[in-house]
């Protein structure tokens, strides 16, 4: 019986640890928080009031709510869909609230109606596409103006206030010391969605659907009560986003939430997850949410025209989506 000699035993061991720490180091998620560290450097460079706690604290506003969607989104791009009416959602949910308000409604029943809008209006969009069999594209396109559509004919120019004292906690308390209850909410369901994605057979799932639609349905998954099941919890999370964005301004206006679906798919698509479908983690977009916050956080302190973050995300969105596409070609001609 031969043993493999020492040098051989003390080559294997590093090549193996190698190969795994070289894997770590290319992985998107990996180069990501080196930018979002990059970002955080210069930031408390450029300003001296940035690594003030409570100023860290007010950055997290600037993508909480919108993280939020973006686990869901994240899903339900993953499994090869989209839906580009959150932001649409976010303003019903918060017109009905502000209505109801308006007649004395208390805070719980308020969050039950913000929360009950959202989920009706993923029940709507997952429907149409799931039973329908309509593209989730034009779908989403439609309800998008559907959605907004209505805050409009509801309020016009006005705005609703005269919201309860308590419902203010949700998008305004804190739960320790700096950390918001928007923060903690958002740290809660980065964990859940993680799980959810990545630990259970449902996860594993929407990623055979995403791959392959196809053969999905002919392995026996139910392709389209999974796919409505990933509108529903879009529509929830923009009900629960509805409820802490209103919580956080006091009022209501049609115009709430407006533009946030670029911001949503910008950070679900820098996060990693394919535009194609198939592939992605929550993990990529939990790091694409800080580096979004910090940028926006950081050019505010800066004083930066608004104008110019949207400049900034549009830019984003191209590059994100455009990288990976010529990194393969690029590989596929090299090959050749």
């Amino acid at each position: 019986m031969t043993h493999p000699s020492e040098e051989t035993q003390k080559r294997i061991i590093p090549d193996r640890l190698g190969t795994r720490f070289s894997r770590l180091l290319t992985r998107w998620e990996t180069l990501l928080f080196g930018v979002a560290v990059l970002i955080f450097i210069f930031n408390a460079l450029a300003s001296p009031y940035f690594l003030n706690a409570w100023n860290l604290s007010d950055a997290t506003f600037n993508f909480t709510e919108k993280a939020m969607i973006a686990f869901a989104m994240a899903m339900l791009i993953i499994a090869g869909e989209i839906d580009l009416s959150v932001a649409a959602i976010i303003a019903l949910a918060s017109t009905a609230m502000g209505a109801a308000a308006q007649i004395g409604v208390d805070t719980p029943a308020l969050v039950a109606i913000g929360i009950g809008v959202g989920v009706a209006c993923g029940a709507f969009n997952g429907f149409l596409v799931s039973v329908m069999k309509l593209p989730s594209i034009v779908v989403t396109i439609g309800t998008m103006s559907l959605f907004r559509g209505i805050s409009y004919i509801v309020l016009g120019d006005q705005a609703y206030g005269k919201y309860p004292e308590s419902f203010a906690y949700f998008g305004q308390g804190y739960v320790v010391w700096a950390f918001s209850f928007e923060f903690v909410l958002f740290a809660v369901l980065a964990v859940f969605f993680a799980v959810l994605l990545h630990a259970t057979n449902f996860g594993r799932q929407v990623f055979t659907i995403g791959n392959n639609d196809f053969a999905a349905r002919f392995s026996g998954l139910p392709v389209e009560r999974i796919k409505f099941i990933l509108f529903l919890l879009t529509g929830l999370m923009s009900g629960i986003a509805a409820v802490c964005l209103t919580s956080r301004l006091g009022s209501t206006r049609p115009s709430i939430a407006q533009g946030w679906e670029l911001e949503v798919v910008t950070m679900v698509v820098l996060g990693g997850v394919s535009i194609l479908g198939g592939a992605g983690t929550i993990g990529g977009v939990v790091i694409a949410a800080f580096v979004m916050g910090l940028v926006t956080f950081g050019l505010g302190l800066l004083n930066v025209p608004g104008i110019v973050m949207s400049i900034f995300i549009g830019l984003l969105l191209i590059i994100t989506i455009a990288v990976p596409i010529l990194g393969r070609r690029f590989k596929m001609m090299s090959s050749k």
